[in-house]
């Protein structure tokens, strides 16, 4: 057999499956120990984990909690198979799993390419699942679900491997997007309290009523006739598009120019979510339910985007859980802010931009990332692709 030819195969031929284990009574404290080194996996505990490697559990089995489970060394592929089926990932701690998982040992295949192989079939596990309150699939359906492989381990090595470093690319950027998140956190607690302040300023800070330095506009209420959906027109900002672009809405019908939007005007949403937003486009239109802030000479907008972030989602705590959340114009310019010198109040909100910008950036690429290993996942997982063997120096 060629090592450069696909063989299809089955699941069963490249691993021993075996079902999970539960002790019963499962609610019974008897079977759990939450000093045990040996982990009770869940679910739950897959999905919190980083989709390759399980190192924490919230539960751990007693000594009879492990006789009565299918215990399993670090380093074991499992896969999910009741209500979230077709789950994979590699243990990295002592743990049992229940009967809502199987283990794949003794395997006749690269382990890493395997786990990105049953990520990438995920959906077909789902659609062999049997119908009923909840999707499950057993054992002998994991054992003859057909995969197509390369025949050479060493391909399947190459595979797995380009996909790992590629997760390990998107971890690494994940866990800088999170630092750089958390320093503008840190930031804005410093710098808009007054606590830190930035070389060459410091003056008193004056406590000043939102509506003495500014006007809150609330959009027009445009007629729907005019709406549509292909980019005609001008388009329409509407409450939820201050939190997604996937469904753009454009105006065909007479408007005012009072209502038309520049870049860096400050916009909030009137009903559910009142966060502000630094708009970033030019010629929009302010539709009801948005706001937007109309700051005088004495106060900076972007300052302000920045200062009533807390406030406002402090209002919106305030209301309660099973009423739809509204901001009126009065809402914010009865506000009270201690606010610095205008000149200030631009310095805070340039780092506070500059730090938006770095966040803006490190979101792009995590995005670009993610997309270029589905696409590996596409192309290395079928065979359309091929890696080239590395050539001995």
């Amino acid at each position: 057999m060629s090592n450069s030819r696909w063989i299809e195969t089955t699941l069963g031929d490249l691993a021993t499956v075996r079902r999970g284990a539960s002790p019963r009574p499962i609610a019974s404290p008897r079977w759990f120990d939450a000093s045990s080194e040996v982990r009770w996996v869940r679910i739950a505990d897959v999905n919190r984990s980083d989709g390759r490697l399980l190192t924490s559990t919230t539960q751990a089995l007693s000594p009879d909690g492990v006789v009565r489970s299918r215990y399993l060394e670090p380093g074991t592929l499992i896969m999910s198979i009741a209500a979230t089926v077709g789950v994979p990932v590699i243990t990295a701690v002592q743990s049992c799993i229940h009967d809502g998982f199987v283990s794949l040992q003794r395997l006749q295949a690269d382990q890493q390419f395997l786990l990105y192989l049953l990520k990438s079939s995920e959906h077909l596990l789902r659609e062999a699942g049997q119908s009923g309150s909840q999707t499950n699939i057993n054992s002998d359906i994991v054992r003859e679900f057909e995969v197509r492989i390369p025949a050479s381990k060493e391909e399947q090595k190459r595979i797995g491997t380009t996909l790992w470093e590629t997760d390990d690319l998107i971890s690494s950027l994940d866990a800088v997007l999170r630092k750089q998140r958390d320093i503008k956190q840190g930031l804005m607690q410093e710098l808009l309290s007054g606590r830190t302040r930035l070389p060459g300023f410091a003056g008193e800070w004056v406590d000043t009523q939102l509506g003495s330095v500014l006007k809150f506009q609330a959009g027009f209420p445009f007629e729907s006739r005019y709406f549509a959906t292909t980019p005609r027109g001008v388009r329409l900002v509407r409450n939820r598009d201050l939190r997604a672009d996937d469904s753009i809405t454009f105006y065909e019908g007479p408007y005012s120019a009072d209502y038309v939007l520049r870049s860096g005007d400050v916009l909030v949403g009137m009903d559910g979510d009142f966060e502000p937003v630094i708009w970033r486009s030019e010629g929009a239109l302010l539709n009801q339910r948005v706001g937007r802030l109309r700051a005088s000479s004495q106060v900076s907008s972007a300052y302000l985007a920045y200062a009533l972030w807390s406030p406002l989602k402090e209002l919106q705590a305030s209301t309660g859980a099973t009423t739809v959340k509204h901001l009126s114009h009065s809402d914010v310019e009865k506000m009270t802010l201690s606010l610095p010198g205008v000149v200030e109040q631009q310095a805070i909100a340039e780092v506070l931009l500059d730090a938006d910008k770095e966040i803006s950036a490190l979101e792009r690429q995590l995005e670009s990332a993610r997309a270029i290993k589905e696409g590996m996942m596409q192309e290395l997982l079928t065979g359309r692709t091929r890696l080239v063997p590395e050539v001995a120096s």
